[in-house]
């Protein structure tokens, strides 16, 4: 087998501050934050004259990780509109795991964060919905049913 794991996701944004706050109160854990530049980061991104503040985030369990990164040459282009719907084509969101989905999207409304939809039941098993925070950024969160109580 020569696939190991899933190291990372990165997300290019314009405001690292913000971004990093956002995923921290989702109970990302900052592992480190700084800046990235030289011949190596150019060569494996296939960018000249590369300058960037880069974090990394991880997951409780320590698993699953994101990188965010803040280009200050050259500057970030834009793919297209910030609110891109679900249906737009490319990578449109990270999903999450959560105890109490509600308990989560209240404490992200507090960095800005709006749902997409609302919070679905699917069957017995899980709550779900997506998130919009900072920077147009979605991401899912799944509840898993039967380790708490809601209705929907």
């Amino acid at each position: 087998m020569t696939l190991q794991r899933m190291d990372n996701v990165l997300i290019v944004v314009e405001d690292l501050d913000l971004v990093i706050a956002f995923f921290v109160e989702l109970g990302m854990e900052l592992e480190g934050k700084g800046p990235v530049e030289g011949p190596w980061v150019e060569q494996v991104i296939g960018i000249s004259d590369v300058r960037q503040d880069v974090a990394m985030l991880r997951t409780p369990d320590g698993h699953g990780r994101v990188e965010l990164a803040m280009f200050h040459a050259p500057k970030a282009i834009s793919a297209g509109p910030a609110d891109a719907p679900a249906n737009t084509l490319g990578i449109r969101r990270i999903m999450f795991a959560v105890d109490d989905i509600d308990d989560v999207v209240a404490r992200l409304r507090t960095h800005g964060a709006e749902l997409v939809g609302e919070v679905a039941r699917y069957e017995e098993i899980y709550r779900l919905c997506y998130v919009r925070g900072p920077e147009g950024i979605i991401v899912g969160l799944a509840e898993e049913l039967g380790k708490t109580t809601h209705d929907s």
